[in-house]
């Protein structure tokens, strides 16, 4: 996938899932803050979870888009 297709790809699901204003407003704060996705992903995503739980979780959200 190129870049501008992964741009527009990117800002499509931010549109569908945040709304045109809000997604706007996430770009803004991910310009203007400075921001490490990786060290934050770390520390939040998935917190308090097993990895038992985090794969259910994967599994059903797998699911629920196949169909």
């Amino acid at each position: 996938m190129g870049t501008n297709a992964l741009l527009s790809a990117g800002m499509d699901v931010l549109i569908k899932h945040l709304g045109t204003v809000e997604a706007e407003r996430f770009i803004t704060l991910i310009i203007r803050e400075p921001f490490d996705y990786t060290e934050w992903r770390k520390e939040n995503l998935f917190k308090d979870m097993t990895v038992e739980e985090i794969s259910k979780a994967a599994m059903e959200y797998s699911n629920s888009i196949k169909e």
